[in-house]
C-alpha cells in the first residue's frame, strides 16, 4: 500500500507540474514535483484552528527533540512570527485528517503551526489523505527543498524515523541518502550522546567532518558524556551552536594530548573526576548541584576511606607474597 501511495503521489505531481507555469530562472530540484503537488493543491488548502492540529511522526528539527533552544533558533522563530504577523502565512503547512473526529495531524510545518498558535490566528493548511510512508516522504522533500536542516538535525531525524519502526530504505528515500550517507549519520547518533547534541544545538555551519570527529573522540575515550556536559554547562548562553561544537572538539584534542603524555582522566559519576598522571592520582568532587551532599560526606570520611582501602591493599598483597 505504501508503494502504491508513493506512485500515486508522483503521478499527481507530474500532472500538476505539466499544468503549472514554468520558471526559467531556476533548474528543477530532484523530487521537487512531488513536493509541488502537495503544496500546489489549492482546493485542499483550508484555514484551520491550530488547537485542532496535533503533531505527527518523528521530529526533524533539533528544537523539537528537546526543550533546549539556542539563541539562533530562538531568533529564527521570532523572525518567522514577525513575518507571518506582517505579511501573513505565505506557505501552507501539510496536514491529514486524524482518526479522532474533527482533528488533524501535522506532517510538516510545525514551526509555522507554532507561530500561528502564539499569534492567535488560524493556520493555512493543505489537507491531504496520505499514508505514513507518503507523509514521511513529503516531510523529507519539504526539508530538502527548503535546505534548512543541519547535518546533525538530519542525523537525529534519521534516528527518529528508525526508532518509529521504519527501515533504513525508508530513511534513505526520505532524506535522499546513499547507504554510506546514512552510515555517516548513524555513526554520529550512535556515539554522541543525545544530551550532548541537545546542549550543542543544530550547528548549521558544521557538517559531517566535525560531527564525525566528535563521535570519534567519544569512541576513543577522549571525551565522556558527563565531562562534555560539564564543559558545555560553563559556556555563555550567547555562544553559537557552531562555536559550542568547536570548543568541545578543542577540549577533546587537548585531553587526547594529555593522555599521550601519560595523563588520564575519567568521570565515574557526574561531578566526580579522577585524574591520573605519572606523578600523582587526584580525585575532585564538585560541591555544587546534586553532588553537594556527597562532597560534604566525602570530605568528612575521606581519611577513613583511604586508611581502610590501604589496609585492604596491604593485606591482599601480603597474602600474594606468602
Amino acid at each position: 500500500m505504501a508503494r502504491k501511495s508513493l506512485q500515486e503521489m508522483s503521478g499527481i505531481a507530474n500532472t500538476i507540474a505539466r499544468s503549472s507555469p514554468k520558471t526559467i530562472d531556476k533548474a528543477p530540484k530532484p523530487n521537487a514535483p512531488a513536493l509541488g503537488a502537495l503544496q500546489g493543491s489549492l482546493a485542499a488548502i483550508r484555514e484551520i484552528d491550530p488547537a485542532l492540529i496535533d503533531d505527527w511522526g518523528p521530529a526533524d528539527r533539533l528544537g523539537e527533540f528537546t526543550a533546549v533552544n539556542t539563541d539562533e533558533e530562538d531568533d529564527s522563530f521570532e523572525s518567522l512570527m514577525s513575518s507571518i504577523q506582517d505579511g501573513g502565512q505565505q506557505v501552507p503547512i501539510l496536514v491529514r485528517k486524524s482518526k479522532s473526529d474533527g482533528r488533524y495531524e501535522a506532517i510538516y510545518g510545525r514551526r509555522r503551526l507554532k507561530a500561528c498558535r502564539e499569534l492567535g490566528i488560524r493556520v493555512r493548511a493543505n489537507v491531504q489523505d496520505i499514508d505514513d510512508a507518503s507523509a514521511l516522504l513529503a516531510k523529507g522533500l519539504e526539508n530538502a527543498a527548503r535546505r534548512n536542516l543541519s547535518f546533525y538535525e538530519k542525523a537525529r531525524f534519521a534516528e527518529a524515523i528508525l526508532t518509529s519502526g521504519h527501515d533504513s530504505a525508508t530513511v534513505r528515500q526520505v532524506l535522499n541518502l546513499s547507504k554510506s550517507g546514512l552510515s555517516h549519520l548513524t555513526k554520529v547518533t550512535q556515539h554522541v550522546p543525545a544530551k550532548i547534541g541537545d546542549m550543542i544545538g543544530a550547528a548549521p555551519k558544521s557538517g559531517r567532518p566535525k560531527w564525525t570527529m566528535l563521535a570519534e573522540h567519544f569512541v576513543a575515550g577522549k571525551l565522556a558524556g558527563d565531562e562534555a556536559a560539564n564543559l558545555l554547562a560553563t559556556i555563555e548562553p550567547s555562544m553559537s551552536s557552531d562555536d559550542r561544537l568547536e570548543m568541545l572538539l578543542k577540549a577533546a584534542a587537548k585531553r587526547g594530548a594529555r593522555q599521550r603524555e601519560g595523563a588520564a582522566e575519567v568521570s565515574p559519576i557526574e561531578g566526580v573526576t579522577i585524574r591520573s598522571t605519572n606523578g600523582s592520582l587526584t580525585v575532585s568532587v564538585k560541591r555544587t548541584g546534586a553532588n553537594a551532599d556527597f562532597a560534604s560526606w566525602l570530605d568528612k570520611n575521606m581519611a577513613e576511606i583511604i586508611k581502610r582501602s590501604h589496609a585492604e591493599f596491604t593485606a591482599v598483597n601480603a597474602e600474594k607474597k606468602n
